[in-house]
């Protein structure tokens, strides 16, 4: 790992087994399997997908609520593994989905920033707990009125902002953001992205954004990962991937994205055919089955993702 690395994984998997009975046996699903990923400060890194690539198992490996099933992560040079989660947990924190269900309705916006604090510093006093959780509210854009005030007075943007405070309560090195801003309107959307920005550079934390909304991640990201039934198939930096996608999943997700400009020239992929079962995933490529390119090697090979620092796992990569 360098120096400027926080976190890394290699060969990151995650099985679950399904299902299984007195006289059958559970079915593997592979969730996650065979990640590898580096997270610098002040640099974001974007994974994208649909629905059930994996990107949300993947945010509980690296928040340590679940153990991978093999390969390694890393923060700092320290493994993370579950004897080392106790003090490495706070520096890793996330930002959920949803603003509604991720604050307790039933405390104060100050207990609920200091509750963090009350667990891994037990030695601040009060005073001193009360001091940074109204520093952090000034942090994200609120007001310090807000710190006596319940979550069901504010609106969703600011209690996401809320949310975005507690994860920053024990000074993370990295911050895991599980599709931070989909819940929220579009107006509200640029004010939050904004402030993720701004708190990156002002913090020097490194970002893992999970999201399925391209045109956000054009803005927030600096390198890009796109997922499909749990493998890696392409991945660069953002110019790259939005400039030139090479795999025919990305083209597919980006012809799928809104374009501000009605007059530009636009194509619509439609992808044919079914998602794979995650249950029997062929030996070839995965996404065979819905790609108008494949041919028989596709079907009997799966392509490897490079080293490169644009890769995509596909035979015929390119426009």
């Amino acid at each position: 790992m360098t120096a400027e690395t926080v976190m890394s994984a290699t060969g990151l998997k995650r099985d679950y087994d399904v299902g299984g009975g007195l006289f059958s046996k559970p079915r593997v699903l592979h969730a996650v399997a065979g990640v590898d990923f580096r997270l610098s400060p002040r640099k974001t890194l974007a994974v994208v997908g649909e629905s059930g690539c994996g990107k949300s198992t993947l945010a509980r490996m690296v928040t340590m609520i679940e153990a991978p099933t093999a390969g390694t992560l890393t923060l700092d040079s320290t493994d993370m593994v579950p004897e080392t989660w106790p003090q490495l947990r706070q520096h890793v924190q996330i930002v959920f989905q949803d603003p509604y269900g991720s604050l307790n309705p039933r405390q104060r916006v100050g207990t609920i920033l200091e509750e963090p604090l009350v667990i891994n510093r037990p030695r601040m006093s009060s005073a001193e707990r009360e001091a940074k959780a109204r520093e952090m509210l000034g942090l994200v854009g609120l007001r310090p009125e807000h710190y006596d005030r319940y979550p069901h007075m504010f609106s969703g943007g600011q209690r996401q902002r809320i949310a975005i405070a507690r994860a920053l309560m024990l000074d993370p090195k990295v911050l895991v953001l599980d599709e931070p801003v989909s819940a929220l309107d579009l107006s509200i959307q640029s004010a939050i992205i904004n402030l993720l920005v701004d708190l990156q550079d002002r913090l020097d934390l490194a970002y893992l954004f999970i999201s399925h909304d391209l045109s956000v991640v054009r803005h927030l990201a600096d390198d890009v990962m796109v997922m499909y039934l749990g493998r890696v198939v392409e991945r660069g930096a953002k110019e790259a991937i939005f400039g030139a996608p090479q795999h025919p999943y990305t083209q597919a997700l980006l012809s799928a994205t809104p374009k501000a400009d009605p007059t530009a020239a636009h194509e619509r992929i439609k992808l044919a055919g079914e998602l794979p079962s995650p249950f029997d995933v062929s030996d070839g490529c995965p996404f065979a089955p819905r790609c108008w390119k494949v041919a028989d090697k596709c079907r009997r090979e799966r392509p490897a993702l490079s080293d490169d620092a644009h890769a995509a796992a596909c035979f015929f990569p390119g426009a």
